[in-house]
């Protein structure tokens, strides 16, 4: 890994990055030109920074996944009560996934990093759901990995509202309340029966 970039150098990546979410979102096929005017940079800044389309890419998926695990981990699900980590995390991953609509859905962005990234958020939320399985909040029997796969079928459901196309700004507005939907909706299918 190169040196770590200057103060300035740090926030124009991190514009550019921004930028590239919010036009790339738009517009798939955006241009390198049109993510440098988003940003407020000349177009040879990005081409400096990121040597073509798909570092960018690569560097947004990074950035993106980096910020998932940093929204799961705020939840502190290895120590808070189970239900308040769950939620919390919900309502986190919630607002970063709306910060990320382009980035987290977009297949090219997989890169051994972010493979990385992605199996350490699926590890700690599988022992995560073992934690709550054990202290009561999921039934004895669920199988966590299928529980894992409906916990995050929930969660995109919710961000794109069934192709319905909820606004960004709406689910980050509305993530306690969409957080608090999923959970009940999770726990009755995967916590304690009668």
């Amino acid at each position: 890994m190169g040196r770590p970039l200057r103060a300035d150098a740090a926030r124009s990546v991190r514009a550019i990055l921004e930028a590239a979410e919010q036009v790339l979102a738009q517009d798939p096929g955006a241009s390198m030109e049109q993510i440098a005017e988003q940003a407020g940079v000349a177009r040879t800044t990005v081409h400096r920074r990121f040597a073509n389309r798909q570092a960018l890419i690569e560097a947004l998926a990074a950035s993106a996944k980096r910020q998932l695990l940093e929204a799961v981990e705020d939840a502190h699900m290895d120590t808070a009560p189970p239900l308040v980590a769950l939620h919390r995390g919900t309502a986190n991953v919630l607002r970063t996934k709306s910060v990320w609509r382009f980035t987290l859905g977009h297949p090219l962005a997989d890169t051994p990093l972010t493979e990385v990234i992605w199996s350490e958020i699926n590890a700690g939320v599988l022992e995560f759901f073992a934690r709550a399985q054990h202290e009561g909040l999921l039934a004895p029997d669920t199988d966590l990995l299928w529980a894992r796969r409906v916990y995050y079928a929930l969660v995109d459901e919710a961000q794109h509202g069934g192709g319905a196309g909820l606004d960004p700004e709406q689910v980050r507005q509305n993530a306690d309340a969409l957080a608090t939907l999923i959970v009940d909706t999770f726990l009755r299918g995967m916590g304690p029966h009668g």
